[in-house]
């Protein structure tokens, strides 16, 4: 049994709840942390935890590892502690905002001999999962474009941390589309080439980008494609993936729930899952696994880094008004692989 502090109450920490009582076989919240004391006591209420508190460093001697769902600027401080602490963490994405903070947290786990392993859960979706052993088995031909489009409306006051780009660590593409990135360099493989254009026309709030566009050559010839905005005051597409193969196209609906091959003008339902299906708990599972076992997240942080170095490539060479050079920045092998079917 894994006792679990859970370090930030807000909302990304609620989702989480959602599931980890199903989980209570193989996982034990302890203790609930956050700065807002009756928040923190509302969710150790929630989840059965016997403490709760303001400072985190309370909570290290009554866990074994911890999920950090704080403000990106303190993934760093407060993740090294945890580590170096002996504690396995579930860092909330992204990993950190810097390059040399994403190397401290990886050469601190790796110095404790602990896990480090960054919630893209994205990575756990069933569609998303479905969708990647079908373009790997290649049954509907050769994958040569694959667009992911988020719409929505973030919105966050003039006082609030996500207000600040170097809190946030960058705009709409680094703070979320990290999320989507990540599916890519999963995907598709090595990059080569990328460009990025953003703006925060429509978003004022946003010190940098609230709608983003990032194009991304891959070794293969394919083409990688991340369109979003926090701007959205209306929706259409949601969350959507699409996979353009030789043979048709693929299309996994997050909102919906439905992964489904369009060809010849016919839809086929390939995978219906309930929309937005529990799949943190799939994080979680995996997360667990690893302790357990000594397994590699197939998130762990040199996969986290290498597709935020994606990111800062393509915003530098955005400042510098050409292409960004990408070469080098593909995941290792052991980070494209799936877990088993149940082994998550």
């Amino acid at each position: 049994m894994v006792r679990l502090a859970i370090i930030g109450c807000g909302g990304i920490s609620r989702m989480h709840a959602a599931y980890l009582h199903d989980l209570r076989d193989r996982v034990r919240v302890t203790v609930a942390v956050d700065l807002d004391l009756a928040r923190a006591a509302t969710t150790a209420e929630t989840l059965g935890a016997t403490l709760a508190c303001t400072d985190y460093r309370e909570a290290l001697e009554h866990c074994d590892a911890v999920l950090i769902a704080l403000p990106h600027h303190e993934h760093h401080p407060v993740g090294l502690d945890c580590l170096r602490a002996g504690k396995h963490v579930l860092m909330e994405k992204p990993l950190a905002n810097t390059e040399r903070q994403c190397l401290d947290l990886i050469e601190a786990a790796d110095a404790a001999g602990v896990t480090l392993m960054v919630a893209y859960c994205m990575r756990f979706h069933p569609l998303s999962m479905a969708l990647k052993r079908i373009l790997d088995e290649g049954a509907y031909g050769v994958t040569f474009y694959v667009s992911v489009w988020t719409e929505q409306h973030t919105q966050y006051p003039a006082d609030h941390w996500a207000s600040s780009a170097e809190k946030l660590g960058g705009g709409q593409l680094f703070s979320h589309g990290c999320h989507y990135v990540d599916l890519l360099l999963w995907m598709l493989g090595d990059p080569i080439e990328g460009a990025h254009i953003g703006t925060n026309l429509g978003t004022p709030w946003m010190e940098r980008e609230g709608t983003s566009e990032a194009i991304i050559r891959f070794a293969d010839g394919a083409i990688g494609h991340h369109g979003a905005t926090w701007g959205a005051r209306g929706t259409r597409l949601g969350y959507a993936l699409h996979a353009h193969t030789t043979e048709g196209m693929l299309e996994a609906d997050f909102g919906g729930g439905r992964l489904t091959l369009i060809r010849d003008g016919v839809e086929t339902s390939l995978l219906e899952t309930e929309p937005w299906s529990k799949h943190g708990m799939g994080e979680m599972c995996h997360f667990l696994r690893c302790i357990e076992t000594g397994e590699t997240p197939i998130t762990d942080g040199y996969a986290s880094l290498q597709g935020l170095r994606v990111i800062w490539r393509l915003y530098e060479a955005e400042a510098q008004g050409r292409m960004a050079d990408l070469s080098g920045l593909g995941l290792p092998d052991t980070s494209r692989r799936l877990p088993a079917d149940g082994q998550r």
